[in-house]
């Protein structure tokens, strides 16, 4: 039985560890050829190898998504080794070094704003004229729980996740017309190196599950709403939080 994702083209940054290689791989599972970038050269060659090993195709690329060339240029090497772009995820971010708003640091605002939402929309901007020219398909934006509410502590991080839905919302119905669909993908504290400095001890109990997720719960999130099963779903934000937004 054919993948849900068979004869399709993504594109994954931030494709290395955690939420992106799980969507990598999930996704090479249904039958994508797949670009995989990361700022770590050597993540994204790893990622690359570990799906090629599962019979899938998959080439591996680097870059600061901060930079819109970088962008630019994975879309390039999709279209140059697979001869289309359908699906993009935009997962690649960071974490804000802890502060108060009065008195945050500028270089750090101005970091974490270029990373998490400079990023996505560099990613925007070059992968919908490519999606669109392959007939359509579709764009899943990492946002966060904190696209909804917020922490002390972390105002550029809450900021820029709040600024990708908006973004998110803009970019569906900019692209509707040309079948191109743009969702947001709200995780909770899900398990990944990107919060490896953290108790988990102080982040489960803040989920009603009462635990953290697993990246590959989040992917089949991703997953879905990169298939034709979410054909007609587009400017939505989807939490996967354990609850987490409930309380």
């Amino acid at each position: 039985m054919a993948g849900v994702l068979e004869g399709r083209v993504a594109l994954v940054t931030g494709a290395g560890s955690g939420i992106g290689l799980a969507t990598a791989k999930v996704m090479a599972a249904e039958g994508a050829r797949l670009v995989l970038a990361d700022r770590a050269p050597e993540r994204a060659e790893a990622a690359a190898e570990a799906v090629r090993a599962t019979g899938a195709e998959a080439v591996h690329a680097e870059g600061d998504v901060a930079e819109p060339e970088a962008h630019e240029a994975w879309v390039a090497l999709a279209r140059e080794r697979f001869g289309a772009l359908h699906v993009a995820v935009n997962n690649a971010g960071m974490v804000a070094p802890k502060g108060l708003t009065g008195g945050y640091p500028l270089s750090d605002w101005r970091r974490v704003m270029a990373v998490n939402l400079d990023g996505v929309f560099y990613g925007l901007r070059a992968q919908i004229p490519a999606i669109a020219e392959a007939g359509g398909g579709s764009v899943v934006n990492l946002g966060s729980i904190m696209s909804r509410v917020a922490r002390a502590g972390i105002a550029p991080y809450v900021a820029s996740k709040h600024g990708v839905v908006g973004l998110t919302k803009a970019a569906a119905m900019d692209h509707a017309g040309e079948h191109v669909r743009v969702n947001a993908v709200g995780p909770g504290y899900v398990r990944t190196p990107l919060i490896g400095h953290l108790d988990e001890a102080d982040f489960a109990p803040l989920h009603p599950l009462g635990r953290l997720a697993e990246p590959e719960e989040v992917a089949a999130l991703i997953l879905w709403l990169a298939s034709p099963a979410a054909s007609f779903v587009t400017g939505a934000y989807y939490p996967v939080d354990g609850g987490y937004l409930a309380r």
